[in-house]
């Protein structure tokens, strides 16, 4: 009768063990496509991990290809880069078709700068200059619509780095707009689109600033760039609140039912 206590138990602990095991191995998986080989995930990555997420870093424009579906992928997040859309580009093309797969596979994504471009464009929509030919680098202010007051309720400045913008794509709801450019953040599906950057925090911020002085310093004097001091002086005052409202996103929003 001991004997077969101590059996049952020996078997429990070993159950218990192999789900442990599978948990640990099947540990969810975001993949998350960058666009030079130098980039970075900044919050986006650190705040994913911290949820329990592993990375899955891929990066086209270094040959790397990307998956042909998302059986083993719980989301996907495609950040920002200095190339256009719109340029004659082998691997951004092959990233705009692939969102096919992404969104066939209604897994959450999220687009931020260049990633929301491609989105748009994968849905029919231009991806062009404003009318005043006017960049937005630095923080700007955006306005919620009645649809995105909740999420931007608490933060309504954020980091920007372009100079074109998308249109709104057909049976998107759009969640804020910009005085330079129109539309700023919009939701397709299980789909979110920011034309700002709320992964840049200070340390991918003070990155970004010497290798853009360093590499391309004309950026900073082109029309609607801000002036580096002022960029750190907005950076220090405001990189808490956005850090807070990336939290509140991602477990309120893009993460609630996953």
């Amino acid at each position: 009768f001991k004997v077969k206590y101590f059996q049952f138990f020996v078997i429990f602990i070993f159950v218990i063990i192999i789900i442990t095991v599978n948990n640990f191995l099947v540990m969810k998986k975001a993949l998350i496509i960058l666009h030079q080989k130098r980039s970075i995930t900044g919050d986006i990555g650190n705040k994913l991990k911290a949820r329990g997420y592993s990375l899955d870093i891929r990066r086209p424009c270094c040959g790397e290809s990307l998956p042909v579906n998302l059986d083993n992928h719980a989301l996907v997040v495609i950040l920002g880069g200095a190339i256009s859309v719109n340029d004659d580009c082998e691997y951004i093309d092959y990233e705009i078709a692939w969102l096919k797969i992404v969104l066939e596979s209604n897994k959450p994504f999220l687009g931020i700068c260049l990633g929301a471009q491609m989105l748009a464009k994968h849905l029919g929509c231009k991806i062009e200059k404003n009318d005043s030919k006017l960049a937005e680098i630095g923080f700007f202010p955006i306005e919620s619509t009645e649809l995105g007051h909740k999420l931007f309720k608490d933060q309504k400045t954020f980091y920007q780095f372009h100079d074109e913008g998308f249109e709104l794509p057909s049976d998107s709801k759009l969640l804020a707009t910009g005085k330079t450019f129109k539309h700023q953040a919009f939701q397709y599906k299980n789909c979110y689109a920011f034309q700002f950057h709320p992964e840049v925090n200070l340390y991918l911020h003070l990155r970004w600033l010497f290798f853009v002085l360093l590499y391309k310093p004309r950026k900073f004097f082109i029309p609607g760039a801000q002036n580096i001091l002022y960029q750190l002086y907005l950076r220090f005052k405001h990189n808490k609140s956005v850090s807070v409202w990336l939290d509140h996103f991602l477990d309120n929003y893009f993460l609630k039912n996953y």
